[in-house]
């Protein structure tokens, strides 16, 4: 099976320059983990996901080696959102995803979600998104098809 008959066409995708509190609203509203960033023309430039938004909250290493005592106050931690939530996306997305072309066998995106420690793929020709296919669609259809004879 190849990963165009199993990808979702319909998506929900985020613009190049929305903030972290437009991305939160769009997750929130449409009951979504994740989601592509896509530029003008529609190629895509990264995916944010419910993990990047929260890695957010945390400081990197070299913040919390000069600073440590920044972070040690959870309680005050939580007020970050405050100091973020005008934060692009182009800040905290993730640049270094993995895609898939939608010829290529669901059992590759499979292969490339599990090295990846991802639950999402893009997929994209020619540097377009034209879908998005997900961990769970792959399991439950392999799953009916082998196990279950169904289709």
């Amino acid at each position: 099976m190849k990963v165009r008959e199993l990808m979702e066409k319909n998506l929900i995708t985020l613009k190049k320059g929305m903030t972290y509190e437009e991305v939160f609203k769009i997750l929130e509203t449409n009951n979504i983990s994740g989601a592509a960033v896509v530029d003008d023309a529609g190629n895509i430039i990264g995916i944010v996901s419910e993990k990047d938004l929260f890695r957010i909250l945390f400081p990197y290493y070299t913040s919390y080696f000069n600073n440590p005592e920044l972070y040690v106050d959870y309680e005050e931690r939580e007020n970050k959102v405050a100091e973020i939530k005008n934060h692009k996306v182009e800040v905290f997305m993730n640049r270094d995803f993995v895609s898939i072309n939608p010829d290529d066998a669901i059992l590759r995106a499979g292969a490339l979600m599990l090295a990846k420690h991802v639950s999402r793929l893009p997929v994209v020709e020619n540097g377009k998104l034209i879908g998005m296919i997900w961990r769970r669609d792959i399991y439950k259809r392999i799953l009916k098809k082998q196990l279950l004879n169904q289709e």
